[in-house]
């Protein structure tokens, strides 16, 4: 009996033995070949949307599905457009990044096929509340000449085929989808604060205020100049905001000047160190603050005024109230006569 025991006892210790062995040389496979095989399509490697050149060419429309919105890009004599804009041009930059990526973007790995999982890596059918992005390019018949669904997880891209649920990682890069206004060429002027040497301002009573400084002073060193010399300031902070307000233009819509409603709250002119000058007219519209600006074509400064004005002429900028109130700023909040009843604190006039 103890010797069947002994052999039995020996019989496990073999097996075990066995398995232990079988299980390191399958780590050390698993190992040398990198662990489990990632899963592959046919399309791997192959372009997402086969012959796209010749559709981009013959493209009149690229119309873009969101969860909440539906936005479309079209071909104008003039160049591409925003539908809803009056027209407005759109930042060429994203209008290639979008045409070149659709061309360029490659089949990679095959990802889930789970309809419950899409909205986790940015694929949810937007048109069935989802919250991935539809793109349609569409022909000059008004056909759909080609369409992905497309999506964001972190720094990868997620395209599916409309229609089918198999999702695909993808090579390549799209610019963001998700606002139409981004696609507005909102970018008008670049003014940097050093170069702004002095402003005028007049409000909405009409009365007016020069502010100047001189080249190299800090950006608290506008002061009243003739004709208003004698003035006194309110506070030292209070000219840096209106003086410096059209370098942080950066208006959020457009409209046609020719659909204002109101008629300009003062104006503000700013005027740079090497002849620039910028008048900007603003008004408080029932659909929001809106600018309008002209550049004066002097001195050195007559080529940066004639693109400002070929991009400005003939359009109202939507601002934020924030930079609207800069460029209305009533002229008592800033200097005042001496004499005259200061704000709160007594004026102060030193750096």
């Amino acid at each position: 009996m103890t010797a069947l025991r002994n052999q039995q006892r020996t019989s496990r210790i073999r097996i075990m033995g066995a398995m232990a062995g079988a299980l390191v040389l399958i780590a050390l496979a698993s190992e040398l070949l990198g662990g489990a095989a990632t899963p592959r399509s046919d399309l791997q490697g192959e372009p997402v949307l086969p012959g796209f050149a010749e559709t981009r060419a013959e493209a009149s429309q690229i119309r873009i599905t969101l969860a909440d919105a539906t936005y479309t890009l079209f071909a104008a004599p003039g160049g591409w457009r925003l539908e809803g804009s009056d027209g407005y041009p759109i930042r060429a930059d994203r209008l290639s990044d979008l045409a070149g990526g659709l061309e360029t973007l490659v089949w990679d790995a095959p990802r889930t096929r789970d309809p419950a999982k899409m909205n986790a890596i940015g694929l949810g059918d937007p048109r069935e509340g989802g919250n991935g992005a539809l793109v349609e390019v569409i022909g000059q018949e008004g056909e759909v000449s080609a369409a992905l669904l497309t999506g964001r997880k972190d720094e990868h891209i997620y395209v599916r085929r409309p229609g089918e649920m198999q999702a695909y990682k993808v090579t390549g890069s799209l610019p963001p989808l998700y606002t139409a206004e981004a696609w507005l060429d909102l970018d008008i002027i670049d003014l940097n604060a050093d170069a702004v040497s002095a402003v005028r301002l007049i409000d909405a009573s009409g009365a007016s205020l020069f502010l100047q400084r001189t080249i190299g002073a800090s950006d608290r060193a506008f002061r009243p100049a003739p004709p208003q010399e004698d003035f006194e300031l309110v506070n030292r902070l209070v000219t840096t905001g209106p003086a410096l307000a059209l370098t942080r233009f950066q208006p959020v819509g457009v409209k046609p000047a020719s659909s204002l409603k109101t008629r300009p709250i003062g104006r503000h002119i700013t005027q740079t160190h090497d002849g620039l000058e910028v008048d900007v007219r603003p008004y408080r519209e029932a659909d929001g603050y809106f600018v309008t600006l002209r550049a004066i074509e002097a001195g050195e400064g007559a080529h940066r005024g004639g693109a400002i004005n070929e991009r400005a002429n003939g359009w109202a900028f939507q601002i934020s109230e924030v930079d609207w109130m800069d460029f209305t700023p009533s002229i008592e909040s800033i200097a005042r006569l001496p004499g005259e009843s200061p704000a709160p604190g007594g004026a102060i006039t030193g750096d």
